[in-house]
């Protein structure tokens, strides 16, 4: 994506709609969803939505990649028993959705497997369906994990909050 497209998305493309595509009620519903999901595998679910990326950052080239990796590493994924953290990223300016998964989970997911979730995700909200589009990207990876790190009874979750970030 351009530079210059990416500064106009940054600064003017429907970033101040963030509590009204995300508000306080579907956050909860995530978590609430998020929490279930735990109890049937043995991963750590988060969501962490941000509105757009300082100018400045921009500029200095991070991308929505990178800015997720960095959300990943300051909230901290990575830190879990079994490195079972995922992180499912959305810039909301950019319209780019990532997933981050740690090491212990990496082995098992195939890439192709996380950015078909993007791709759903992403879709949904192309329809102006903010809340099937987040739920869907929840349901999806908690069933990815169901599948390649089911439960073995000792996994109880709640190593990491269940309730998604607004940055």
């Amino acid at each position: 994506m351009a530079l210059t497209m990416r500064l106009l998305q940054n600064a003017f493309d429907g970033w101040f709609q963030l509590s009204k595509r995300f508000p306080a009620p579907l956050l909860d519903e995530v978590a609430k969803l998020v929490g279930q999901g735990e109890q049937t595998h043995d991963g750590e679910v988060r969501v962490a939505i941000e509105a757009r990326l300082p100018l400045s950052a921009v500029l200095s080239g991070v991308t929505a990649n990178r800015r997720a990796h960095e959300v990943f590493a300051h909230l901290r994924v990575w830190d879990t028993e079994h490195n079972s953290g995922v992180l499912l990223y959305v810039l909301l300016a950019e319209h780019r959705i990532e997933i981050v998964a740690d090491r212990g989970i990496a082995r098992r997911v195939a890439t192709d497997e996380w950015k078909s979730i993007c791709e759903q995700m992403r879709e949904g909200f192309a329809r102006d369906d903010w809340r099937g589009g987040l739920l869907r990207g929840v349901e999806q990876a908690n069933a990815l994990l169901r599948q390649h790190f089911p439960s073995d009874g000792s996994h109880r979750g709640g190593e990491l909050a269940d309730q998604p970030i607004i940055l």
